[in-house]
């Protein structure tokens, strides 16, 4: 997003106070913080990547979106009892979708599916052979289905990834995770949630 002609980008305003100003406070939010992470790969392994909310009613992915959001705004430059807080209530968020999914008889992912979400949201589906790929569930969802045939013939044109990995055991391959249809994936920063996009950048008063 570009500013607007005469008019400058606001600099960010670090919080003095937010929870990962110090040794004992980041400690403090990280503990949160990968609570709420470990569960949301529960949840991700049970119903597979970026399904769980849109099993769910409307008005209950808009909580659970709004949970998400204020959970960011938190981590993004929060003080330490805001990052306690809005995980806490991330962690019941995530249980709320569970237990609404679950009501409604919406089956989790098979045992014979493993799914990661792909750097452009995509959600790649790994099965062991073709015969497989039926058991995989898109609902929504952009879902490419991988067998391991195709992943070792892809595997084989990274030679030096898997040199790599030969040469240094444990090391790993760097990705992003993000969700099929985030709404807050094209959110640059959070901010509030009455600020109009357009305008989060270059507001009309600076020049």
């Amino acid at each position: 997003m570009k500013p607007r002609p005469g008019h400058k980008k606001l600099a960010t305003i670090t919080n003095p106070n937010a929870w990962d100003q110090s040794h004992g406070t980041y400690i403090s939010g990280r503990s949160y913080i990968d609570g709420v992470d470990a569960l949301a790969v529960r949840m991700e392994r049970r119903w597979g990547c970026g399904r769980l909310r849109l099993l769910v009613s409307q008005e209950l992915r808009e909580k659970f979106d709004r949970q998400r959001y204020r959970l960011n705004m938190a981590i993004s430059n929060g003080p330490l009892i805001d990052v306690q807080r809005e995980s806490e209530r991330m962690v019941l968020a995530w249980s709320a979708l569970d237990k609404a999914a679950t009501l409604a008889g919406a089956p989790w992912i098979s045992l014979h599916v493993w799914e990661v979400t792909l750097e452009d949201g995509t959600v790649a589906a790994i099965v062991q052979d073709t015969a497989e790929a039926h058991e995989v569930v898109a609902e929504g969802r952009a879902v490419v289905v991988f067998s391991l045939d195709e992943i070792g013939r892809i595997l084989s044109s990274y030679k030096g990834t898997v040199g790599i990995k030969k040469r240094y055991p444990g090391a790993t391959v760097e990705r992003v995770d993000k969700t099929i249809g985030d709404p807050l994936g094209t959110i640059r920063k959070a901010t509030g949630f009455d600020d109009p996009i357009d305008d989060l950048f270059q507001p009309q008063s600076l020049k």
